[in-house]
């Protein structure tokens, strides 16, 4: 998954408003205690910040790939 993949999940499924700022704002236990702003500055794969939002915000699988039938989902690293 690349950012702008990232951004445009982020934009889809949670919205452009809430969605920037749950990046900015929500401090996540799966990235550190750090935003997933702060982690993706610090190289950490857009991949693994998606999830980790998602996870923390109770997105259902069904929804995480937002609106586009032919998006493909990156499947978690193990």
């Amino acid at each position: 998954m690349r950012y702008r993949e990232l951004t445009d999940l982020v934009d889809d499924v949670l919205g452009p408003v809430q969605g920037r700022l749950m990046m900015d704002e929500l401090v996540l236990d799966a990235l550190g205690n750090r935003t997933g702003a702060r982690a993706l500055a610090d190289g950490v794969e857009p991949r693994a910040v998606w999830h980790a939002l998602c996870d923390a915000l109770d997105v259902p699988e069904s929804r995480r790939w937002g609106g586009d039938p032919h998006r493909q989902a990156p499947p978690r690293r193990r």
